[in-house]
């Protein structure tokens, strides 16, 4: 299969064929993503939630991103790999971005990154894109702002907000972005970014005239208990099906039924002779 690539989706786009795009977070889930034919891996800094527990993502550090990056790259062959830049590794100055970025790149093999916010990002997305770094931008709810937005999830209700997104999402094209995810955003609105902008748009929770839909692996999977957003469809239980698989062992282990002879390996029958003769056994030195 041909590897993806920034111009294949803006191809995409220029076709209207939609893009698919999912999180991943390690090598085997990227290998089994890859294989399916997933066209954008996001190495998505909601690895702090779904993956080591935390509240939110802004825990998440520039180390955490590299060592789940680079996992994620060596099991792909064709799939875009994009690594989100977490909190603080590019809103201090354009300089610190570039070197970050620069380390997605550089040491976890990631083929693009993705930046939070509209206007005061743009100098740090333009230092980026300059040194030859492919930026996806991100617009609507964006998880590292929590503290700010609080529990207010959908943006762009209103005049002046909706405005803004459309401004934002034509400044970040400009500012030199292949892409912009559009998360949480009425559809309507969705579908005029998308149509405002020369460059793919990723929806979640964005509706259907997005340019292609991103969605959390674990939230697909049903992984992540109770936990469900309105924007997801889950299309498997395998969170059921681990923890019955799980009980299903610990069940067999207790009552002796496995191990059973399928499970062990045998001795050739005469080194079982010999060392069922016990005299012939090494003593047991005692100190």
């Amino acid at each position: 299969m041909k590897r993806v690539t920034i111009d294949a989706l803006q191809t995409m786009k220029g076709t209207g064929e939609l893009i698919t795009v999912l999180t991943a977070y390690d090598f085997p889930t990227a290998r089994l993503l890859d294989e399916a034919g997933i066209d954008v891996l996001l190495v998505g800094d909601s690895v702090g939630n779904v993956v080591l527990g935390y509240e939110n993502t802004l825990p998440v550090t520039m180390e955490v991103m590299l060592h789940h990056t680079a996992a994620v790259a060596r099991g792909v062959s064709r799939s875009l790999v994009v690594a989100d830049m977490p909190f603080m590794s590019y809103q201090v100055d354009a300089s610190e971005a570039l070197r970050n970025a620069g380390r997605l790149v550089q040491e976890a093999r990631a083929q693009a990154v993705k930046l939070e916010g509209g206007e005061p990002v743009l100098k740090a997305i333009h230092r980026v894109v300059e040194a030859g770094i492919p930026v996806m931008g991100h617009l609507g709810y964006t998880p590292q702002s929590v503290n700010q937005l609080g529990s207010r999830v959908v943006q762009g209700r209103t005049r002046k907000e909706a405005l803004a997104l459309v401004e934002s999402a034509q400044q970040l094209e400009e500012a030199g972005c292949f892409s912009i995810v559009l998360e949480c955003v009425p559809a309507q609105l969705a579908a005029q970014i998308t149509e405002s902008v020369g460059i793919p748009t990723i929806g979640i929770g964005a509706g259907a005239q997005c340019d292609g839909q991103v969605l959390v692996l674990h939230d697909i999977l049903g992984m992540t208990g109770d936990f469900k957003p309105k924007f997801v469809k889950r299309y498997a239980d395998i969170g059921n099906a681990v923890r019955q698989a799980v009980e299903d062992y610990a069940r067999e282990v207790r009552s002796g039924a496995f191990p059973n002879g399928m499970h062990s390996f045998a001795l050739p029958e005469e080194v079982a002779a010999d060392l069922a003769r016990k005299e012939e056994l090494p003593r047991i030195r005692r100190v």
